[in-house]
């Protein structure tokens, strides 16, 4: 039988970094003492009020078809939270609702980008992004955020990406892999480009409620960008609701209505019960958001702490998120070797950088997702990995 070459777009290094995560979940699911820290899935549960919510509306019968963009008072509560963010007010129909940061940039990529089109792309960018465009028929045009640089970005090298064929910029505030931060004189470099080459920024700002130290800025609240931005946001990461499949894009109305006639043959909206979950995320998304961002920082600090005098590593410590980078190209070993080995012989499961892009090759990916009991115990096994390496 004959199978679409349209599949083999989603295939690539990215997807196949998965392959130690899936290795070490089922040696833990077959009784071996591993600790994953090799995927960002939040070990916390999703507030009470969410999931009471969700209950509430299954119990009422909110089990049938439900708004295509989002429910109306939903796409409400998301344009008041994120408009002084965005730097205006933003209107209900600027908000469209998806499953899930993934399915937002999907329609997005598909909605705005062709064969013959070119995207650029700062890397590292998230394992399944390549993918995610190349769906489209776009070419993607990697920008590198070398180590080097401290993976921030270089608007020269930008500059020069741009060509004829060049629809948008494709960039991830706060990063992940990295946990960097994008300072606003940076975002401006970027959006000068967009401006003066006309094109689209889409920003994937999930991560955006956990910067730290650095203050985030959206860079549609730049002069001239509200009108050519699409902000990605979700509420994953920041309300620990990973397998509830929330995500939103921000943009001008007439995108949105793009996207949610992609999404009539696509998804069908959301389930009822699901939107009123992710509804009440927003009844106390601060104070949600204030306490999540205190316990990942406290284990940020914990993680960089436990390894700083490990020998043979070097630990970058992330402005946001919930993931930290570790140099272990001193050993010798390649990303992926190290990851392997680091499983097999001390029961710790993290991801090769890698495959974020060439820019983290020699970087390993860890979660700080677990209790902190565990992250010291992980960190304990590291340091002696490396002792005995």
């Amino acid at each position: 039988m004959r199978y679409s070459p349209l599949v083999e777009v989603f295939h690539g290094e990215g997807a196949e970094a998965w392959r130690i995560h899936d290795e070490a979940r089922k040696r833990q699911q077959a009784g071996e003492d591993v600790i994953l820290l090799s995927v960002g899935d939040p070990d916390f549960p999703t507030p009470e009020p969410i999931v009471e919510a969700a209950v509430r509306a299954l119990r009422s019968g909110d089990t049938h078809y439900s708004d295509i963009p989002g429910r109306p008072h939903l796409r409400d509560a998301i344009a008041r939270e994120f408009s002084a963010a965005q730097g205006r007010t933003l209107a209900r129909e600027e908000v469209i609702v998806g499953a899930g940061a993934q399915n937002v940039l999907f329609s997005t990529g598909l909605c705005l980008l062709g064969p013959g089109d070119e995207v650029i792309v700062l890397e590292p960018m998230y394992v399944t992004y390549e993918a995610t465009l190349r769906a489209s028929g776009a070419t993607l045009r990697r920008v590198a955020m070398t180590a080097e640089s401290g993976f921030r970005p270089d608007p020269a090298a930008l500059r020069a990406a741009v060509n004829e064929r060049t629809r948008a910029i494709v960039l991830t505030t706060p990063n992940n892999p990295t946990g960097v931060v994008l300072a606003a004189e940076e975002l401006e470099a970027i959006a000068a480009i967009a401006r003066a080459h006309d094109l689209w920024v889409v920003v994937d700002e999930v991560y955006a409620a956990l910067a730290f130290e650095r203050p985030h800025v959206s860079i549609a609240s730049l002069p001239g960008m509200a009108e050519r931005t699409v902000t990605i946001g979700s509420l994953s990461k920041s309300h620990a609701m990973t397998g509830w499949r929330v995500g939103w894009a921000i943009a001008p109305a007439d995108f949105t209505d793009h996207v949610e006639r992609l999404e009539l043959s696509m998804l069908y909206g959301l389930p009822g019960f699901v939107q009123e979950a992710a509804a009440a995320g927003f009844d106390d998304y601060r104070g949600t958001t204030e306490a999540m961002r205190a316990r990942y920082r406290a284990r940020r600090d914990l993680v960089v702490d436990a390894l700083k005098d490990t020998p043979g590593l070097r630990v970058l410590a992330p402005e946001a998120g919930m993931f930290v980078l570790v140099d272990v190209r001193a050993t010798g070993l390649s990303s992926e070797d190290f990851a392997w080995r680091l499983l097999r012989e001390a029961g710790v499961s993290t991801l090769d950088a890698g495959a974020f892009g060439p820019t983290t090759r020699g970087f390993l990916r860890m979660s700080f997702t677990l209790d902190e009991a565990d992250l010291a115990r992980a960190c304990q096994r590291i340091d002696g990995f490396m002792r005995r390496l």
